[in-house]
C-alpha cells in the first residue's frame, strides 16, 4: 500500500447519515452499482439535508448551490437491491462556499465502501454572482462540522 492511496472512512467520521435505496436502474452490466451513480447518491445526501433542515429552498429561494468541485474513491461494490448510508460533514466552509466530505455505507457498515468529496459555491439565482451564505444556510452547515474543521 503507498501512502498517496486513499483508505476507507469510518462511519464516525461524518456528522450525518441518510438512508439512500438503490434502484434496479443503478445496477450496470457487472452486477454492481455504476460509479456515476455515486455522485447522484452525493447530490441526494447534501440537497436533502439542506432541504429537510429548511436551509435551502430548490425552488424559489434567492441563492442556489452551483457544483464546482467532486471527487470520489471507491473500495468495495454496492449493488441493488442495497440500501445504503451516505455519510456527510463539512470539511470547510467559506463565505459563499462549502466543501463536504461524503461516505456511502452499505447499510449497518464501519468502513465506507465509496468516499467523496462535493463542493458547492452558493450564487445569487439571477445574475449567478457568488454571495454571502444566508444565515439559516451557514447555520445548518455549522452542524455539519467536525470539531477542527475550518470555519472560514
Amino acid at each position: 500500500m503507498t501512502a498517496d492511496r486513499p483508505v476507507a472512512p469510518r462511519r464516525d467520521a461524518f456528522a450525518a447519515f441518510r438512508p439512500i435505496t438503490t434502484r434496479w436502474s443503478d445496477n450496470d452490466i457487472y452486477g454492481h452499482v455504476n460509479n456515476v451513480r455515486y455522485y447522484s447518491f452525493f447530490d441526494t445526501a447534501v440537497n436533502g439535508h439542506l432541504i429537510e433542515a429548511g436551509a435551502l429552498d430548490i425552488h424559489d429561494g434567492p441563492v442556489i448551490g452551483l457544483v464546482v468541485e467532486t471527487r470520489c474513491s471507491y473500495f468495495a461494490p454496492l449493488a441493488f437491491p442495497q440500501t445504503v448510508e451516505a455519510g456527510l460533514r463539512v470539511d470547510r466552509l467559506g463565505r459563499s462556499s462549502v466543501s463536504y466530505a461524503l461516505g456511502i455505507f452499505r447499510e449497518g457498515a464501519d468502513d465506507a465502501a465509496a468516499a467523496g468529496a462535493f463542493t458547492h459555491v452558493y450564487v445569487d439565482r439571477e445574475t449567478r454572482r457568488p454571495v454571502a451564505l444566508p444565515a439559516r444556510l451557514r447555520a445548518v452547515l455549522e452542524g455539519l462540522l467536525l470539531p477542527g474543521t475550518d470555519r472560514g
